[in-house]
């Protein structure tokens, strides 16, 4: 439907979720929706107060509101919906009104430029559609779109989680400008590597030629598809701080059950190091 949730920007965030998240509405033609979340807590002997307790929330909105209102002014967005939402636990309401309401895109900053919070793993965990996370990272500046697929995969899950990362893969990369680099990992752990049992150029060439054909189908030029090996969370991590990568697009596959609070392993670690803007795309098992 293309509708973007954008997440507003808590206070001291080096990165502007809004300003962000509606300069890129413009180039995806999405309509945007700003949601702002704020909670806090009453201590002493106040605490069960509930007349006093409703008071305070009033007013804590009420000044978010107003805040959030001048900053879109500012930004010449007077006309885009802003709603303020008292909750103790983010992903829950955003996660579930996303889903609800029809939007295919959430935006939000990462309060750090080094690390996610626990509500950003929340977001991934839980998310039904696309997540964005910003970060203003020096090391993503380069006008490149990177995706990671899997290309020796023959799970049917996994290869609709591929289509769809290429798919909004090269949206972005159309959209923003930049050029789209795919990558396809290798798996060989490092101490196999090390012990030089295995003729790694000959594999990374096969693998070129097994998959000459959905290469082709992705449509990038030569010097844009890297098959690299090692493992997954140092090599991609590596390309994209040479490559400077502006975005980095990614499959989720998030699981349900018992497992139902991870993402896998090895995506949360590829997840933890990298340093670009991050488009999580999900598939729920």
């Amino acid at each position: 439907m293309n509708k973007m949730f954008v997440i507003a920007q808590m206070e001291r965030a080096h990165t502007d979720a809004v300003a962000h998240g509606l300069a890129l509405a413009k180039q995806l033609n999405k309509q945007a929706e700003v949601f702002a979340y704020t909670y806090a807590y009453l201590s002493g002997a106040d605490r069960d107060n509930p007349r006093l307790g409703g008071v305070a929330q009033k007013a804590l909105m009420t000044q978010r509101e107003k805040q959030l209102q001048a900053h879109l002014d500012m930004l010449d967005a007077e006309d885009v919906p802003l709603h303020v939402i008292w909750s103790k636990y983010l992903f829950e309401h955003a996660c579930s009104h996303a889903q609800r309401h029809g939007f295919d895109l959430m935006v939000k900053a990462v309060h750090h430029a080094d690390h996610y919070l626990p509500t950003d793993w929340q977001l991934i965990r839980h998310t039904s559609v696309p997540l964005l996370l910003l970060t203003n990272n020096p090391l993503n500046n380069g006008q490149t779109t990177l995706i990671s697929i899997d290309l020796g995969t023959r799970n049917p899950a996994k290869q609709r989680l591929n289509d769809a990362v290429i798919a909004h893969g090269k949206q972005f990369a159309k959209a923003t400008g930049t050029k789209l680099h795919v990558a396809y990992v290798l798996r060989i752990p490092q101490i196999v590597r090390d012990m030089d049992l295995l003729d790694i150029n000959a594999l990374v060439k096969k693998a070129y030629a097994e998959h000459k054909q959905k290469i082709a189908e992705i449509g990038v030029d030569a010097d844009c598809m890297h098959i690299i090996t090692s493992e997954p969370e140092l090599c991609l991590f590596e390309l994209a701080c040479r490559l400077k990568s502006q975005y980095f697009v990614v499959g989720a596959r998030q699981r349900q059950g018992l497992l139902g609070r991870i993402i896998g392993n090895t995506a949360e670690a590829i997840l933890s190091r990298m340093r670009s803007n991050v488009l999580v795309i999900p598939t729920v098992e």
